[in-house]
């Protein structure tokens, strides 16, 4: 669970100069007090009251170094040297000293966490993509570092820096009439208290808010991606319904929870304040009628005691922003915290951070046991053998572990039982980025980036030739469309690869696959979705690279693995027929039956 110092150590990085420009914006603030101290012993001479000592003596040594009468002249002379290196001189440090230092870390801190919300996305287990869509998951980053780069400059130059100010206003007060210091800083204390307890309540609320929001925007996000089967579906109008009533809710707790609680606290401080000042003005008015403190005295204490009261409006409207952001800066870091896979990457592009593998393709699953719940095995102790540059089929009904197999070869997961070894080597103690590179795998539905036609067949090697890149276009058919294309390798394929048909799609993945040039090469479903024609494509494609590398091939259309050197049929999570396809049609077994549904469907359609 996130708190408030992770929020705190967010701009660890930049300690030093954090700390730096608080105590420089906050030395201003306290220099500020300076001009009323000034203006009120102004009055004193005026009045021909006389000056504090200290100020008397500082007086007195600037008139012995000019050789100048220390007179009501020479008081005023010193008292407008301080008020001008106060204003005017100090006017043009300032912003340096200050606003940009805060600003500068907010924006490189941004920077920073940015480039590490990246590399967490990047390493984040599958199975958390399964729980949270690209929506939820981008209004959390940036909201949260939205968040994080306004509220520093806020809170490091502003709230601290009014906070360091009222302390110096105590101290000026304690030392001119301490009574009235005891009371101001009884009702300063008073207020700040009620106000951060009534604060912790509504910020309770916005944490339920975040929620609301994030689910408002995921479904958004989710319209937006199926937004073809919407309206095929004819669904607008209840979408739309469905969205307004999140709104709805949401409006509700912002308006008549959040924003009357907030009306309603500030209402209150702000009665206690001005009646805070009223008893400051008649205490410190009965001391000067009594003779207490002398007229310049008054005019400070009233002008600093107002100016204090009047910090707690900006201070308590700073704390009502970081209230309102809290929740979304807490949600960012519980993201931040969420535990990468055990099969997270190396993010360094540093050659010598990844091992380079070759293997013979040999792949060897010995006595494999999974589930994605521990007490439900979704394979049960498997025994494969796949020699290299093998053929092997995977078919079976949906369920019985096909993908699973393929998702533990890659290593999305964790064995429960058992091992998977390459050429010998367990998977699990190779380094998974120089592992990873040696396979390729050609879905059921290509990714495609919204990029050039090239960019996306040299995705897995950027450095690949225009050799290369024709080679594997023509094994994978690709050569077949690319005329068709208005700027041939250069056509931007738009987002999805919309501008590609669904067989289109499945070539430029078979061909970006063999540009790795893969010891091992993964067909999972590769033609399920195709029309026959597309199908038909795919399979010459996939006929020509058969026995160039190990390939081990899932499908429920048995055409597709009819020349594959081994069939393994799966049912409910076990090996339970394998041989070739003559074989095992003569077994009379599970693919048998398949086969026969298969070529009665094909013989009725």
């Amino acid at each position: 669970m996130a708190n408030i110092r992770d929020i705190v150590n967010y701009f660890e990085r930049y300690r030093a100069i954090a700390l730096f420009s608080i105590a420089a914006s906050s030395g201003f603030e306290i220099l500020d007090l300076a001009v009323p101290y000034a203006i009120g012993q102004l009055l004193n001479v005026l009045s021909e009251q006389g000056l504090d000592r200290p100020l008397q003596q500082l007086v007195d040594a600037s008139a012995r170094l000019t050789n100048q009468p220390s007179n009501q002249t020479a008081s005023i002379i010193v008292l407008l040297a301080i008020i001008f290196l106060v204003t005017v001189a100090r006017a043009p440090i300032q912003p340096w000293l200050g606003n940009w230092f805060h600003w500068d870390i907010a924006l490189r801190t941004r920077r920073d966490h940015t480039a590490k919300a990246i590399a967490k996305v990047l390493t984040l287990p599958l199975e958390y993509y399964d729980e949270n869509n690209a929506g939820r998951i981008s209004g959390r980053v940036a909201r949260g570092l939205s968040n994080h780069t306004y509220t520093y400059p806020e809170v490091a130059g502003q709230a601290i820096p009014k906070v360091a100010r009222v302390l110096g206003i105590f101290i000026v007060i304690w030392l001119i009439q301490w009574q009235i210091a005891i009371l101001f800083l009884v009702s300063f204390l008073f207020i700040l208290n009620f106000t951060w307890r009534e604060l912790k309540k509504l910020s309770n609320t916005e944490q339920k808010l975040e929620r609301y929001e994030e689910n408002t925007e995921s479904r958004t996000a989710e319209i937006i991606t199926n937004i073809k089967t919407v309206k095929a579906f004819a669904t607008e109008a209840h979408e739309l319904k469905r969205q307004q009533q999140r709104l709805e809710r949401e409006f509700t707790v912002v308006d008549y929870r959040l924003h009357k609680g907030y009306v309603v606290l500030f209402s209150w401080q702000k009665l206690v304040i001005e009646a805070s000042v009223f008893v400051v003005l008649a205490l410190t008015l009965w001391a000067t009628v009594q003779g207490q403190i002398s007229l310049g005295h008054f005019v400070t204490t009233l002008t600093l005691s107002s100016m204090a009261y009047s910090e707690l409006e900006p201070i308590s409207h700073m704390a009502e922003i970081f209230a309102r952001r809290y929740a979304s800066m807490q949600t960012f870091h519980e993201f931040m915290q969420t535990p990468v896979g055990t099969d997270a990457a190396s993010l360094s592009d540093s050659p010598d951070a990844v091992r380079h593998y070759e293997f013979t393709g040999k792949v060897h699953f010995e006595n494999l046991s999974f589930g994605y719940d521990k007490n439900r095995l979704v394979l049960n102790n498997i025994n494969l053998l796949i020699e290299p540059n093998q053929t092997v089929a995977l078919v079976g009904r949906s369920g019985s572990g096909k993908s699973t197999l393929v998702k533990l070869l890659f290593r999305y997961f964790d064995l429960q039982s058992g091992r998977i070894l390459i050429d010998g080597h367990d998977i699990r103690n190779l380094d998974v980025t120089g592992y990873r590179r040696r396979l390729a795998i050609v879905h059921q539905e290509v990714d495609v980036f919204n990029g050039t036609l090239l960019d996306n067949l040299t995705y897995g090697n950027p450095n690949a030739t225009e050799e290369q890149v024709q080679f594997a276009c023509q094994v994978a058919r690709v050569d077949e469309f690319i005329h068709q294309l208005p700027k041939g390798y250069l056509t931007v394929v738009g987002e999805r690869g919309v501008r590609l048909s669904g067989g289109q799609r499945q070539r430029l993945g078979i061909a970006r696959a063999l540009l790795v040039n893969p010891d091992v090469l993964i067909f999972d479903e590769a033609t399920s979705s195709l029309d026959y024609e597309s199908e038909r494509s795919i399979q010459l494609a996939m006929r020509s690279i058969l026995g160039t590398r190990t390939t081990l091939i899932i499908a429920h259309r048995l055409s597709t693995v009819r020349e594959a050197d081994k069939i393994v049929v799966l049912d409910q999570g076990q090996i339970v027929e394998v041989g070739n396809h003559e074989e095992l049609l003569n077994q009379g077994g599970i693919y048998q039956r398949l086969h026969a549904l298969q070529e009665t469907g094909e013989l009725l359609a």
